[in-house]
């Protein structure tokens, strides 16, 4: 099972990106994709999250009303669009799940403690 994130990139303060998180080898189907960012020096950070079972979603208080996360199970990929980027959103950002089922408010809120299967990270920078 693998998980692969792309889509980074520098972006001036203001601005708009998506970064997408694909998953693959997934027999039985993910259950669900969780975001994550560490910068340098700091711990990783719960982002957002999206459950596969409803579609339910949760955002960290620190994006809520700027992120939005979205999935297109066709194409097994989760989106994460960032809008009204600040500096502080510079990080690296990580998808992630797990072979059971988790409850999204959990995995945000405890920064992913838990969480089996990890994505490589892609770079976000946010500066002018």
């Amino acid at each position: 099972v693998q998980l692969q994130a792309s889509g980074g990139g520098l972006v001036q303060p203001g601005g708009s990106l998506r970064v997408s998180c694909q998953a693959s080898g997934f027999r039985h189907g993910y259950k669900g994709i969780a975001w994550f960012r560490q910068a340098p020096g700091k711990e990783r950070e719960g982002v957002a999250c999206i459950e596969t079972s409803d579609g339910r979603t949760f955002y960290a208080d620190s994006v809520k009303g700027r992120f939005a996360v979205s999935r297109d199970d066709a194409k097994n990929t989760v989106y994460l669009q960032m809008n009204n980027l600040k500096p502080e959103d510079t990080a690296r950002y990580f998808c992630a799940t797990d072979n059971s089922p988790f409850p999204c408010v959990v995995v945000v809120n405890s920064a992913g403690a838990g969480l089996d299967i990890w994505g490589q990270g892609t770079q976000v920078t946010v500066s002018s």
